[in-house]
Order: C-alpha cells, then structure tokens, then sequence
C-alpha cells in the first residue's frame, strides 16, 4: 500500500487558488495515566478549496473527530497548526471561528429555545443586525425544511429535527469553511439524505466543507475528495479515482479495507 499513501497522501489538490482549509503536520498526543502517550492524530496533512467536500473516512477512533476539533480551534494541536480561511488556528483562533461553521455529533442545544430563537440567540453573538438576521434564519428555515417546528422548543424536537437546528446554527453567519463531524449519525434515511442535498447546495454556492463520516455511500455521493484515516495517520488522500488506481479496487469499501489493512 506504499504507493497508495505516496503521492495522494502529500494532500495537495489541483493547482487553483489558495486552500481554505489547510492542515499542516497537524499532530494531538493524550496522556493516559495508564498508557502514556496516546497519539489521537499524527502529522495530518491535506488542503481544501472553495467550492470542495472533502471527507475524512476512518473507523470509529480513527482520529477523525479530532482533526475536526484542531481545525475548529476547539483542541489546540500538540505539534503543527492548521490555516483556517487565512487564519491560524495556534495564533488566531477567535478569527477561525468567526470563519467556521462547526457542527459536532455532540452538538447540544437549549431545550427552552424554540428553533428560531436558537438562531436568533447564534446569529447575535456572531454579531449580525437584527433585519439581516431575521433574513437569514428565514433562509435557512426554508432551506432546511424547518418551516413546521421553526416555533417549537428544542426539547420537544425529533433527533432529526435537533440535528437540522444544529446545521443551521452552524450556517446563521453564512460562513466560508463549514467543519461538520458526522452529520447525519442518527438520522433516518429521509433526513439524512436531505441533510446530504443541503451540503451539496453549500458546496454549488462555493462553501469549503470538511466533514468525518464512517458511511461508504456518502463517501461516494458527496466528496470531490477524501483521506483515508486510521489510527491518527492518513493512509491515503486524492479522488476516489486516484484512490482505485492505487489501490487497483474499485468498491469504496473494499479501498478502505486495502488502505486500513494493508
């Protein structure tokens, strides 16, 4: 599997303009009292452009979720650093938030807070005029499909329901670079997939989306790109094109086994 990891794995992309999202020997180590050093995530390299999904696949304690939290600014790596539409995330990370739209799979919400109310309370600390606002929240509740539970408390909310206010808390200060940890964990096939068609649109409209998923079928639907990871390494990053022709298989699935098994 040596080939696959050395040339898509050095994560560079199509000559084009700047990466929004640009990982850099990213590298997170735990102490465990018991074991030590624990390396969550290890040297991760890979860009992200403008108008571009790119998809971390690994299995569960891959080292998804914490790449996804270093470039959210919500670790601070061990090593390395990352840039975050322009801005780093070691040396300025309140910029990276405001840059970012984060949604976590543990993600909560304010039970009390009708949907609306949740963004109302968002778009405020993101600083945004309450017209403008007002606009915005009416944007996402139609594109969300959040019209029939827009006035309902959270708590009362389906986990489909809670999830589509997350994205859209995530969305209220229409940010470049959108960092989403399995989105769709949870979901049934019916949200999930209209989750899935929302982050196409954000693509069409020129987002940078990073997010983490262990679904095959979304790998294959969504990514322009995706990086193999496992055990905090990345295996292999390119196009699954790129992926099959160094893999010599044609199955997403049956790439990750050659990738995470070889």
């Amino acid at each position: 599997m040596a080939d696959a990891a050395a040339s898509p794995a050095a994560g560079a992309s199509a000559a084009g303009p700047d990466p929004a999202v640009e990982a850099r020997d990213l590298t997170k180590v735990f102490h465990d009292p018991r074991r030590g050093p624990v390396v969550a995530a290890n040297a991760v390299r890979f860009e992200c452009r403008s108008g571009e999904v790119f998809g971390l696949l690994g299995p569960n304690g891959a080292g998804k979720t914490t790449t996804l939290r270093m470039l959210s600014t919500v670790l601070r790596p061990t090593s390395g650093t990352a840039v975050v539409a322009g801005h780093d995330v070691v040396q300025d990370p309140v910029a990276v938030r405001r840059a970012i739209g984060y949604l976590s799979s543990s993600t909560g919400l304010y039970g009390r807070l009708t949907a609306r109310e949740t963004l109302e309370y968002f778009g405020g600390l993101q600083g945004l005029a309450p017209d403008p606002l007002r606009e915005r929240i009416g944007e996402l509740v139609r594109g969300l499909g959040m019209e029939d539970f827009a006035d309902v408390r959270c708590e009362r909310l389906s986990t489909g329901m809670r999830q589509k206010v997350s994205i859209a808390r995530a969305l209220v200060h229409d940010p470049p670079v959108l960092i989403l940890d399995e989105p769709t964990l949870g979901l049934d096939i019916l949200v999930a997939s209209a989750m899935l068609r929302f982050i196409q649109d954000c693509r069409a409209r020129g987002k940078c989306i990073v997010f983490s998923t262990h679904v095959m079928s979304e790998v294959e639907s969504l990514c322009d790109r995706v990086a193999i990871i496992h055990r905090g390494e990345l295996r292999a990053v390119g196009t699954l094109e790129d992926l099959r022709r160094s893999t010599g298989r044609e199955q997403v699935g049956d790439i990750f086994l050659a990738l995470v098994e070889g």
